[in-house]
């Protein structure tokens, strides 16, 4: 689909869902008034980025996809596939809060666009990257909520989908509209899409619950990345937040849109910083934290 397809006018997502630095490298700063902490391991995610690419391109139903599922279901906490339409497979892992009640989704895509030597470091490599490595972090029962971790299949739609909004809705985000189904009762999901690439910066997506991303400012602020989180809206992008969003369920999307390499051979290793890595793991375990 081309690029300017995928920023679009908000879909009607029900009115529970309206209601409700220095270590980045390349980022910026403002660290003058900020301490950065340091919980979340960005060189352990940037491993991550790599063992994902060194699989090369992972188109949704691909052997290397298949392959690679495997191993993200064996690095998460009680690992396991959820099924998925024609063959695909979401990973999903749990760690147990001292709530069981209270469930906060983390997700991001594992599957590539279907282009010819396509490896999607950032779109694709680095969320998932990101979400696996703050499920390793996390130990049972030392926050509130319950974090559901949801590698989601077959984000992209398939080969030779026509490049509309209408199609792309229907026959793209695969596995998170299971995904939303199986978890319409979580308090929150947070999307991670694009979060590796140098000189990141994440303002809030214009479908993003506006009360759920000025907590993850906060906690932004509170860790040290605060600069990485500008005070400012960005265009509305459909991605695997928009079927949490219809279900009711607070959702934000993390993505830096203004990538330049999207959906084109550049988006490899050489567009991936292991401190935009850091500060968006930081900031996200600093919002589960205090959940």
């Amino acid at each position: 689909m081309e690029r300017t397809l995928r920023v679009m006018r908000a879909p009607s997502l029900g009115a529970a869902a309206l209601a409700a630095a220095a270590l980045c490298c390349g980022c910026g700063s403002s660290a003058a008034t900020e301490r950065p902490v340091n919980r979340f391991d960005g060189a352990a995610a940037m491993h991550l980025v790599k063992l994902q690419v060194g699989f090369g391109p992972r188109p949704a139903g691909s052997r290397a996809s298949r392959r690679l599922a495997e191993r993200l279901r064996a690095a998460l906490p009680d690992g396991h596939f959820q099924p998925v339409p024609h063959g695909l497979r979401n990973v999903i892992g749990e760690v147990p809060g001292r709530d069981p009640s209270r469930v906060i989704v983390v997700g991001a895509h594992y599957d590539t666009k279907d282009i010819p030597r396509f490896v999607g470091a950032i779109d694709g490599g680095s969320g998932t990257a990101v979400v696996v490595q703050l499920a390793r972090t996390l130990g049972p029962r030392t926050i509130r909520p319950t974090v559901v971790f949801a590698l989601f299949d077959g984000e992209e739609s398939p080969r030779g989908t026509p490049d509309t909004e209408s199609a792309f809705m229907r026959r793209g985000l695969r596995g998170s509209k299971v995904a939303a189904r199986a978890f319409a009762h979580a308090r929150a999901m947070i999307l991670l899409d694009f979060v590796g690439n140098r000189h990141l910066r994440l303002p809030r997506e214009a479908y993003s619950d506006r009360r759920l991303w000025s907590r993850l400012r906060a906690a932004a602020r509170r860790v040290g990345r605060g600069s990485v989180f500008p005070k400012r809206t960005a265009g509305a992008v459909s991605d695997d937040h928009v079927p949490f969003l219809r279900r009711g369920v607070p959702a934000v999307d993390l993505i830096d849109f203004d990538f330049p390499c999207w959906h084109r051979l550049c988006d490899d290793l050489s567009q991936v910083s292991a401190g935009s890595l850091d500060a968006t793991g930081q900031a996200v375990l600093e919002l589960l934290r205090s959940s």
